[in-house]
């Protein structure tokens, strides 16, 4: 009987480490590079002020992360992708066809885009206008209608105000919000400061997003990957170049990079939270909806991250260069994320 006893539990033993094996006794994070600080630093005080483990956050980019989290559910996939872009009508179905139903939209806060330099380098004044010129693949000549493969080498030849240094711009590749996002707010806002061009848009948008948002692949634009800090390292190492990044890079690292002025806006906190300043993004992540009551701390999470200290007007996410929510946006967040309010575009 003993013996029975002994075999009963030893048996129960394997079956409970067999529950802990295939389960997964922490979140997973992963998504946008840009939100990945503020992430970080939300998940490092979690794990510190609570029971629970400090949760992983990866930095897979935007359109990496909606892919992962879109791909089911289960203890194999992430519970929660950070995005710097809204989410996308396809993702958002991706997500449903693969049994993703409920997801929980959670908007953080604000950020820039910034387009810096060595702080030690040129100082650049652009419009959206020289952005476009400078990184589209093709660009108008004098005569309406007809595009040319971008000629440019150097901005002076994009505005004689700019220094005459190469054009070297290191920037996010496709996978990225922050990419989606530039050639949405940058690139597109200087593309319609041609009429033509502008015009297209009613007539044909497939034509008009192509002018737009195509980004050229001569060299000009070098794609630096996902790792905005790597992407500061390398313009210490070019002067000249020009790299493309979060305002929260930019003012955690003030005393190595300097931002351009953009249509006469200074890339500041104050600019940015105004709308003066005009390339600017709103910042998410997406919550799994099924997992909450399956991993452990996932609404103890939610609670931190949504909270007055942290991402609050004062929260200690300013402190990383996150623009905070005015107060009524910021507690219908709050709410929509503690109810687990499912998103519906």
């Amino acid at each position: 009987m003993q013996k029975l006893k002994t075999l009963s539990l030893l048996a129960g033993m394997i079956a409970a480490s067999q529950v802990q094996a295939d389960g997964r006794d922490y979140i997973s994070v992963v998504g946008s590079s840009t939100v990945y600080p503020f992430s970080t630093v939300v998940a490092e005080r979690f794990g510190k002020s609570t029971s629970f483990k400090t949760p992983k956050i990866e930095s897979t980019g935007t359109g990496g992360g909606m892919k992962l989290f879109c791909k089911g559910t289960g203890v194999d996939t992430p519970d929660i992708t950070n995005a710097s872009r809204r989410i996308k009508e396809s993702e958002l179905t991706m997500c449903h066809e693969n049994g993703v139903d409920g997801v929980v939209e959670v908007l953080i806060g604000y950020d820039g885009i910034v387009v810096a330099n060595d702080i030690n380098s040129h100082d650049f004044n652009l419009s959206r206008k020289d952005l476009f010129l400078a990184l589209a693949k093709e660009v108008p000549t004098g005569k309406e209608g007809e595009l040319v493969a971008n000629p440019y080498t150097t901005w002076n030849e994009v505005n004689t105000d700019l220094p005459a240094v190469k054009i070297e711009v290191l920037g996010p590749p496709p996978t990225s919000g922050t990419r989606d996002a530039f050639v949405e707010l940058a690139m597109e806002g200087g593309c319609k400061a041609f009429p033509w061009i502008k015009a297209t848009k009613a007539e044909d948008k497939s034509k008009y997003k192509t002018i737009c948002h195509t980004i050229r692949e001569d060299g000009a634009y070098v794609e630096a990957g996902e790792n905005d800090n790597l992407i500061i390292q390398k313009l210490q190492k070019n002067p000249d170049a020009l790299g493309i990044f979060g305002f929260s890079f930019l003012d955690q690292n003030a005393d190595l990079v300097k931002g351009s002025m953009v249509d006469g806006a200074a890339p500041e906190f104050e600019t940015i939270a105004s709308g003066e300043y005009p390339v600017s993004r709103p910042l998410f992540f997406y919550v799994k909806k099924a997992h909450v009551s399956e991993i452990p701390g996932m609404q103890e999470f939610l609670a931190e991250f949504t909270s007055e200290k942290a991402m609050g007007e004062e929260g200690y996410l300013t402190d990383k260069g996150l623009i905070p929510l005015d107060e009524d946006k910021y507690m219908k967040v709050k709410t929509d994320t503690l109810e687990l309010n499912n998103l519906a575009l």
